[in-house]
C-alpha cells in the first residue's frame, strides 16, 4: 500500500532539513543569547554576579574538571600525571570607578572631660 500522506514527500524532506538547520543555527550560533559572549569579564563595580561559561575560567577546563571528580584518580596501571591548572586572567568590567576612601584619625577620649549625663 502507497503512502498517501506527505511525510514521504522530497519537498517535506526538505522543509523539515531547512527547520533543522535553521534551529541549528539559531541555538549554536556562539553569539546568540545561549552562546558565549563577545569579551568574557568578571562583574565589577556596580554589577551583581554573573553566570560564568565552563569553559572560560581555565584553558583546560576538562582536565581541571576530572581532576576535581577524581576521575583516573585510582588507576593503578597507567597513573595520572601530576594536574597543573591553566587558569585564565579574566578582567573585570565595571559600571563606575571607585573614588579614594577615607579612613578618619584614631578616636582618642581625653581622661579629663566630664561624661554624659546619665537621667535617673
Amino acid at each position: 500500500m502507497a503512502s498517501t500522506r506527505n511525510i514521504n514527500t522530497s519537498g517535506n524532506y526538505n522543509l523539515e532539513q531547512r527547520q533543522f538547520h535553521q534551529f541549528e543555527n539559531y541555538t549554536l550560533y556562539p553569539n546568540s543569547q545561549y552562546g558565549a559572549a563577545y569579551n568574557t569579564r568578571l562583574p565589577g563595580n556596580g554589577l551583581l554576579p554573573a553566570q560564568v561559561p565552563w569553559n572560560k575560567l581555565s584553558y583546560n577546563p576538562s582536565d581541571t574538571e576530572s581532576f576535581l571528580f577524581g576521575i583516573n584518580s585510582t588507576n593503578l596501571v597507567k597513573p595520572a600525571p601530576c594536574f597543573v591548572p591553566e587558569i585564565a586572567q579574566l578582567g573585570t568590567a565595571n559600571i563606575y570607578e571607585k573614588g579614594p576612601v577615607f579612613i578618619p584619625e584614631p578616636l582618642v577620649i581625653e581622661k579629663n572631660q566630664r561624661p554624659f549625663p546619665v537621667p535617673n
